[in-house]
């Protein structure tokens, strides 16, 4: 067979290295860019990236040329980048403490989240005040390193055995004599092997002299089970206790902590700043870039007047991170815009969402918004990935506002998140001694004209973290 030449012609994406940082950019949330612009600047002596008063950050290089000062701007459509809307007080928060059972001085999820100290770090300083030898001391690091995020002991003693480095080997009974001794640590429970173990130890804290303090143990020791079903009828009948010594004891069990690490958490508090603003003007919905999706980066001007004086080498190193800065500065610019266009694309899509709420949400899904801004689904999966929206009901993900649709009785669909929202209304207006059954509550809708499932109900309350009614009509006769 002879050798020969072909000519052959065929089209083929090739993503540049410049493209790729762009689809990097986009898919990073706002405290993502600032760590990655800044270790860019360090490496880039063409960039420079000032702080949002305007002043330049501790480290980063000045440039001398005024001019220079200018930030990137990132209008798209027409729109303003700056917003005028006032994000006031953005309504998500966290109010909660768990009930301490023992007395004046133990640890609330508060403070800790005050002093961001991890349960290791907590117990650690316990175990450096207490009177435990050398070999104990060794035993008890063991155990508190092998203590997960709840707060409970889920190794086996022989992988804690071999973590305790030593001359002769560690018996199991000196690691439970240990683990008993840290049981009794703040907080209370800590390093137990289950949750019959941990608020056995809460309720040994309490004084013994009451009559509640009895009963609950014993709900403790035997009960558990039935307590979780609520079945207090049946717990009454085998402990023979009177129905108000009984809710007292169940009422103090209910107040102790199953996971005692839960005050402290081991992940870094990540505040969400929002990407964009939802704003009415003249009666229609609008979105405005937040300026921390804009980051100051500049050109410095300083070493662009220095490429003139300096060696052809130096000059040439010099004009590469030129063309590298501006690649970044144009892909910053892309992001904005890109950001900007699916923001206004949900905005005009849920503005029903914005005006009566999420019973109004409609279905959305990224095909809908890709053909509207002209981009790949994947482009808007990764423009919708953390980052958030202010809105006057609250900061949502903009992934929030996508989800898919639920048939109704005119051929339309409704958004599963709408439904959601019906369902919760339904079971918040219910008459509490007769909670209405998944069944009851896809009738319901159905008389809304919401084709829904059982099953598909069931789930849909699962997700709302909504007990059935049997577990409804429990707490209600509590």
């Amino acid at each position: 067979m002879k050798p020969g030449l072909q000519f052959r012609l065929h089209q083929q994406l090739a993503l540049t290295p410049q493209l790729q940082q762009a689809i990097r950019l986009l898919q990073l949330s706002n405290l993502e860019l600032e760590v990655e612009l800044r270790q860019l600047t360090e490496a880039n002596p063409m960039l420079m990236v000032e702080d949002l008063d305007g002043d330049p950050g501790e480290g980063d290089r000045v440039a001398e040329d005024p001019a220079a000062n200018s930030p990137v701007d990132a209008d798209s459509d027409g729109e303003s980048a700056t917003s005028d809307f006032d994000p006031g007080d953005a309504p998500l928060e966290f109010n909660g403490s768990y009930p301490q059972p023992h007395g004046g001085g133990g640890f609330e999820a508060d403070d800790i989240g005050d002093s961001a100290e991890t349960l290791r770090e907590h117990l650690l300083w316990q175990l450096n005040l207490s009177s435990l030898g050398e070999r104990e001391q060794a035993i008890a690091l063991a155990v508190v390193d092998a203590i997960d995020d709840d707060g409970y002991l889920r190794e086996e003693n022989a992988s804690i055995a071999a973590a305790v480095a030593g001359p002769r080997p560690v018996a199991e009974a000196e690691i439970e004599a240990v683990r008993q001794r840290l049981l009794r640590f703040d907080p209370p429970g800590i390093g137990s092997r289950d949750l019959r173990e941990c608020l056995a130890i809460q309720l040994e804290l309490l004084p013994r002299d009451s009559l509640a303090g009895d009963l609950a143990r014993r709900i403790v020791d035997s009960e558990l089970d039935l307590l979780a079903r609520g079945d207090m009828a049946r717990i009454a009948r085998r402990l023979q206790a009177d129905p108000r010594a009984l809710d007292e004891a169940v009422a103090l069990v209910r107040s102790l902590q199953p996971h005692p690490g839960a005050g402290f958490d081991s992940t870094p508090t990540e505040y969400i700043t929002p990407d964009a603003y939802a704003h009415c003007r003249d009666g229609r919905w609008l979105a405005t870039l937040s300026p921390d999706c804009m980051p100051r980066v500049q050109i410095n001007q300083h070493y662009c007047g220095l490429m003139a004086q300096l060696r052809s080498e130096d000059a040439s190193y010099l004009r590469g991170q030129l063309q590298e800065a501006r690649w970044l500065l144009k892909s910053l610019q892309s992001r904005a815009d890109t950001i900007l266009k699916v923001a206004n694309a949900i905005v005009r899509a849920q503005s029903a969402f914005l005006d009566y709420g999420p019973e109004a949400m409609r279905p959305l899904v990224l095909r809908d918004v890709a053909e509207e801004v002209e981009m790949h689904e994947s482009t808007i999966s990764r423009v919708t990935t953390r980052k958030y929206l202010h809105t006057p009901r609250g900061i949502y993900e903009f992934k929030y506002f996508f989800s898919s649709g639920v048939g109704t009785e005119d051929g339309g669909s409704a958004s599963a998140t709408a439904v959601q929202a019906m369902i919760r209304k339904l079971i918040d207006s219910e008459d509490r001694r007769r909670p209405l059954s998944d069944q009851a509550l896809a009738r319901e809708l159905q008389e809304r004209g919401i084709h829904v499932a059982r099953r598909t109900v069931a789930k849909y309350r699962e997700g709302l973290r909504i007990p059935t009614s049997s577990q409804r009509v429990n707490m209600e006769q509590r």
